[in-house]
């Protein structure tokens, strides 16, 4: 089984619903955690909340948002929802709109569904999973999709010798307003990247808020973020690098040559 699976049921998966704007795809989303008793209406509000007061950098590729906000004694269980829009919908991202897929997590645990966004992100990277997503038909064709096309699940990879010896550099922070959703997006794609570079033992990439990053931030060489949060951050004394679409391998990587001599 998916960590994937384990999160998201096929009574949390809606099929081309109609939302009159983004509150509303997010308040859809979020009455599907409700009725399935994952979360009450008072995290379906605080939802809406974070992109009020933080704007829209939970919209983290193009046309699709990841609906979260911070755990409380709103979140009964980790879970997620599913809502594919009848028409996109506008959320105002500079780069990302329209919407026509939005994603809802509650999230009782930091860690619980840390390896179901890192699959996630892996098959919203591809164009070809994604044309399947939009092409299913049905809750169980979704669901088949994801559970599929999903890496094998594993033990979390041990840490490396630069994350035992505590070191205060070699640290990449990625960021997001709340430290439990977008940032595991490109958390997971960043270290794709890295992966790649064979660089993997010797940069740390740690996911947290804005409010946790300024405090962290003279641990680290820079900073990974959407446009909006990298307004809120303001100057942290590092480099901070706005990155438009979470699931690209392609643009972090041009992001982390400008930053790295690779």
């Amino acid at each position: 089984m998916s960590d994937i699976s384990r999160l998201l049921d096929l009574e949390s998966i809606r099929l081309d619903q109609p939302a009159d704007d983004w509150r509303d795809a997010i308040a859809r989303a979020g009455e599907l955690l409700e009725r399935q008793g994952a979360a009450t209406a008072e995290y379906t509000r605080a939802m809406i909340a974070n992109v009020e007061q933080n704007g829209p950098y939970i919209v983290v590729a193009p046309g699709f948002a990841f609906a979260h906000a911070r755990s409380s004694d709103a979140v009964h269980r980790t879970a997620m929802s599913w809502v594919r829009l009848a028409r996109p919908v506008v959320f105002g991202h500079a780069s990302n709109d329209p919407v026509t897929l939005v994603v809802a997590l509650s999230a009782d645990d930091a860690k619980a569904h840390m390896r179901a966004m890192r699959d996630l992100a892996t098959l919203l990277s591809s164009p070809e999973t994604r044309a399947a997503l939009d092409r299913a038909g049905t809750p169980e064709e979704v669901l088949s999709v994801l559970t599929d096309g999903a890496p094998a699940s594993g033990p979390e990879p041990a840490p490396t010798t630069t994350q035992a010896a505590g070191a205060s550099r070699n640290k990449i922070l990625t960021v997001c307003g709340n430290g439990l959703g977008t940032s595991l997006f490109l958390k997971n794609t960043l270290e794709q990247v890295l992966q790649r570079w064979g660089w993997s033992p010797y940069l740390t990439v740690e996911a947290t808020d804005t409010i946790s990053a300024r405090g962290k931030a003279k641990e680290a060489d820079l900073i990974l973020t959407s446009g909006e949060i990298a307004r809120t951050l303001g100057d942290v004394g590092i480099p901070v690098k706005v990155i438009g679409n979470f699931t690209s391998t392609t643009e972090i990587d041009a992001a982390m040559r400008e930053l790295y001599d690779v």
